[in-house]
């Protein structure tokens, strides 16, 4: 049996299977995620390190092979010091391939390239990979199952027949997240709709986003041939994928000050006052659950602490209180509720 020398070229196959497991997780990660910083992967991959020099190390290594490319976070302002800024990193084209070859994923057309990892919708991903993060955070302290890999980031769904432009024909999800509750040895698994806001859309078009998820939960595609239809034929698309309809949380980004905690509560009241409105919304009230919170809060109370402001429920004058991510209605049974999050070491 031949050997492989120090000298001796490795196909790329061979080269991610040489690297050390938490290199191999890490190339995993950015093939699904696109775009994650340094911490973002430390967070995840070692979460009990002191620090991120041994992280560095393997995504250095990598960085050699011509697997992965990095460069610097944009800054908040054009005036930020880019030195300053983290590293993002992302996968090269050789890095995907190599992915797809060795691990058995799902195969992804997107390709990150140096400009679109440098682009405005840079932030709106590390965002994005941050409500990601708060959930497994928040899992492993409460023994519930959520991993690295539970969250696939912008999914679209199919919600009208026909040859419009894609965003017409479908809502697409920031990210659908996957989560297993687990108490007394009961495992109910949930699915949810992320929408990660910044506040670079109005409300009017948020809330349509919103009522979006109204016509997804209505949708039932047309058969071609009305003769063959079946039962399976005349349920709503998203029977074929999902057990149950999933939540839907809007997690506001910011609120890391009280002038911006204050814009982010009339954005909420806005975003509430909208789809109280809606037509569809109100007729499907009964079976949706939205809630809305913001990130800050998330990362510090995680998503079962008293969080989240449901949408489509009451009336101004009879407003429901906050409540978890479960959004249950009023009398509904459910997961018994986690123990209060613990404060976490910034």
């Amino acid at each position: 049996m031949s050997t492989l020398t120090d000298h001796e070229p490795l196909s790329q196959p061979q080269r991610v299977q040489s690297f050390q497991a938490l290199a191999k997780s890490a190339l995993e990660l950015l093939y699904q995620h696109r775009l994650m910083t340094t911490d973002q992967l430390h967070r995840l991959l070692t979460p009990g390190a002191r620090g991120s020099s041994y992280l560095r190390r393997q995504l250095a290594t990598l960085e050699e092979a011509g697997l992965v490319h990095r460069l610097r976070a944009q800054g908040e302002s054009s005036g930020s010091n880019r030195l300053n800024q983290p590293y993002v990193w992302f996968l090269t084209e050789e890095g995907a391939d190599a992915v797809e070859q060795a691990a058995e994923v799902f195969s992804r057309r997107y390709r990150v390239t140096p400009d679109s990892a440098a682009s405005t919708r840079q932030a709106h991903t590390l965002a994005v990979n941050e409500v990601g993060i708060a959930f497994v955070t928040h899992a492993r302290r409460l023994g519930h199952d959520c991993t690295p890999l539970s969250w696939t980031p912008e999914v679209a769904h199919r919600i009208r027949d026909g040859m419009r432009r894609f965003e017409d024909d479908h809502v697409i999800s920031d990210s659908v997240l996957h989560y297993v509750h687990v108490h007394r040895g009961a495992r109910t698994m949930l699915n949810l709709f992320i929408e990660l806001d910044r506040a670079t859309m109005t409300t009017a078009d948020l809330a349509k986003k919103v009522s979006a998820y109204g016509r997804l939960y209505e949708f039932v595609p047309q058969h071609p041939d009305r003769a063959r239809r079946s039962a399976a034929s005349t349920r709503p698309a998203w029977q074929h994928t999902y057990p149950a309809f999933p939540r839907l949380l809007i997690i506001l980004d910011g609120a890391a000050s009280p002038t911006l905690a204050k814009r982010l509560a009339d954005r909420t009241e806005d975003l509430y006052t909208l789809t109280r409105v809606d037509p569809r919304l109100a007729r499907l009230a009964r079976h949706l659950s939205v809630g809305v919170t913001t990130l800050q809060q998330l990362r510090e109370q995680g998503p079962f602490g008293r969080i989240f402001t449901p949408l489509l429920r009451g009336t101004p004058e009879e407003r429901h209180p906050s409540t978890d991510m479960l959004l249950r209605h009023p009398g509904a049974a459910g997961p018994a509720r986690p123990p209060p999050a613990r404060p976490q070491p910034r």
